[in-house]
């Protein structure tokens, strides 16, 4: 069939947040900087950066908090490219060892801060090597951690996995570090704890984002089997974010085919996966009854009445959510969005590009329309090209958040210019001291 020639407008399967509808601040503000200006403005941001990686050594806990808040504002208004080239080692190792050694709150501002890391550096060698060197900390971090914690380890896994995975091996375990924090293996001296929906919910939302990196057909299909089972019970749950987050995994998994393949499976394929005889026959009427069963779901969650205390907002999102699912699953038809950034238009036209979309708002909040106009990674994931804006040095525009950071006088960057300043001040006048001495002796 052909593509819909009407779209339903705001359709909630992605986030519509007002910062994305107008242009950056970075680059609508009038505001100009001199050349000076502009290398003033670079040294703050160095200063700023640098003392906060030095407060990472520091003892006590609420100085490393305060300084990876730092580290995380500078790292999502800002691509700091220079300091990232210069420093990423040390900052990557000293935010695991918050996550090995710090508070709930140093566990979830250190995952988010690798996880930005990580969009900074892109593809490549770095990305890789974020992945590898996290891993061990977020699996023992993920088993014993506080649920805010559980929820920022689980959205940090999802981001570095999907920057720097780079083989089936590599993705396949981080999405099984994932769903065992919702169904984890018992026997060594594990005891499967019911979770709670939010952790439910971020669990689902990271497993799906990491997913669309990935050819599904590849997977194991006792895994697959069991991963639809689970989501179609989590479609008959109290909470709507649960139920919104796995019926968006279960469209994606029909849209890389995966129920398809189960089906083909059932039948008899001749890549020697099939089962035989009666247990041929089993399987497919499992694999089919399964794909009615979520058939149904999802058309009375498009048609759910309000229960009593439901907040309207959150049961027009679900309706419409899930009659972009029904509308997908009966006809073929992905929900199609565009949304402005800055003066360009980014538009999606799959579920895959739709998870990827509001699971990088949700990460980057105010950072997002920043990233997606300089961020080459993120480019190239939705191959978006921002319109060049060549602008001369003494051009350069700074947004009202960037002033407010280095131009209030109370400010870190401000006070440590004025001290600088005073340095140079005092070196000034000790120099002239000495050379009125002279000439007086003279």
């Amino acid at each position: 069939m052909g593509r819909r020639k009407t779209q339903r407008k705001n359709s909630p399967a992605v986030d519509s947040d007002d910062d994305i509808s107008v242009s950056s601040s970075s680059t609508t503000r009038s505001d100009r900087m001199s050349v000076v200006g502009i290398e003033d403005f670079q040294f703050d941001q160095d200063t700023i950066l640098d003392q906060a990686l030095d407060a990472l050594y520091e003892k006590r806990g609420s100085t490393r908090e305060k300084a990876l808040a730092s580290i995380i504002e500078n790292l999502n208004n800002n691509l700091q490219h220079q300091f990232v080239e210069k420093k990423f080692a040390t900052l990557l190792h000293q935010c695991l060892n918050s996550i090995k050694k710090g508070s709930s709150k140093e566990i979830s501002l250190a995952s988010r801060a690798i996880g930005l890391l990580a969009l900074t550096v892109g593809e490549g060698d770095k990305a890789r090597e974020i992945l590898s060197e996290s891993i061990p900390s977020i699996s023992q971090a993920l088993r014993s951690g506080s649920e805010s914690s559980k929820i920022s380890l689980l959205e940090c896994l999802a981001v570095i996995t999907f920057v720097g995975g780079n083989d089936m091996e590599e993705i396949e375990r981080s999405l099984q570090l994932m769903w065992q924090v919702v169904i984890p293996k018992l026997g060594q001296n594990v005891v499967a704890a019911r979770q709670s929906a939010a952790i439910i919910t971020a669990m689902v939302s990271a497993w799906s984002f990491v997913l669309t990196t990935m050819d599904g057909l590849k997977l194991n299909s006792k895994d697959w089997q069991e991963s639809i089972s689970y989501l179609s019970s989590l479609l008959d749950k109290d909470d709507r974010s649960v139920r919104i987050a796995a019926g968006e995994a279960l469209a994606l998994l029909f849209e890389i085919g995966r129920l398809e393949k189960f089906s083909a499976e059932a039948r008899g394929s001749t890549d020697g996966s099939a089962l035989e005889g009666s247990k041929q026959r089993d399987w497919f009427i499992h694999i089919q009854g399964l794909k009615g069963k979520i058939l149904n779901q999802v058309k009375g969650l498009s048609m759910e009445a309000g229960g009593k205390g439901s907040a309207k907002r959150d049961l027009n999102s679900q309706r419409n959510t899930f009659r972009d699912i029904l509308e997908f699953f009966e006809d073929g038809y992905c929900p199609e969005t565009s949304i402005k950034i800055g003066g360009d238009l980014l538009q999606t036209s799959t579920w895959t590009q739709l998870i990827q979309l509001n699971f990088l708002k949700h990460i980057l909040g105010g950072g997002f329309v920043k990233h997606m106009q300089e961020n080459v990674f993120l480019h190239d994931v939705f191959g978006f090209t921002p319109k060049k804006k060549f602008l001369l040095d003494s051009e350069h525009r700074i947004s009202t958040t960037e002033k407010r950071m280095f131009k209030s006088p109370n400010s870190i960057a401000n006070k440590a210019r004025t001290q600088l300043l005073n340095k140079q001040r005092m070196l000034a006048e000790s120099r002239n001291i000495g050379h009125y001495a002279l000439n007086v002796g003279d």
